[in-house]
């Protein structure tokens, strides 16, 4: 049992979106640095669900969901988010990003974002920085709400997501197992 006020654990992941002259291993090893070893790498899609990143970012945009082991906690969505804008600066070039760092996590019940940007179902926490609620778990699947993202709506990640809540679900056990051993 968690402590009271403690916030509950929960499977980190971000998804990211990358021009296709950036490598994977370069963000990879960055991220790990900040946020632990990755434990999950999802499919890269083609990210051709809007043309709004192309001006800054070019075209042939790829999105690729990436988790990380843990324990991490539902308190991190701040200063997740904002080691991902300071990354994403870091990665850019004359200015323009070249990465799209979008820092959430799962937990057995639902999915949430950090975002930068303000709207009717987001929550505001702290420092800028917002929570999305994205989706809900119910009947074998998270089902996404309809102000979430078309990629998610359209069930790009449906696979992914699933294989991230096993990861979460085998680390709480685990973690149970070992607190009953004496």
């Amino acid at each position: 049992m968690l402590p009271q006020g403690a916030p509950p654990s929960v499977k980190l992941f971000i998804a990211l979106l990358l021009s296709p002259d950036l490598p994977l291993d370069q963000v990879l090893g960055m991220l790990e640095e900040v946020f632990g070893s990755a434990d999950f790498i999802g499919t890269p899609h083609p990210f051709d669900v809007t043309d709004s990143y192309e001006a800054e970012m070019g075209p042939g945009l790829v999105r690729t969901l990436v988790g990380f082991t843990g324990p991490h906690h539902a308190d991190i969505l701040v200063p997740g988010k904002q080691a991902c804008i300071a990354l994403e600066r870091g990665l850019a070039v004359d200015g323009q990003r070249t990465a799209n760092l979008d820092l959430g996590y799962l937990d057995e019940n639902k999915i949430v974002l950090a975002s930068t940007k303000g709207a009717g179902q987001k929550i505001y926490l702290s420092d800028g920085i917002y929570a999305d609620l994205i989706a809900r778990y119910g009947e074998g699947s998270y089902k996404p709400f309809e102000w979430s993202f078309q990629e998610f709506t359209d069930g790009w990640y449906n696979t992914e997501f699933q294989a991230l809540r096993q990861l979460l679900l085998e680390g709480s056990r685990k973690k149970a197992l070992k607190a009953k051993v004496p």
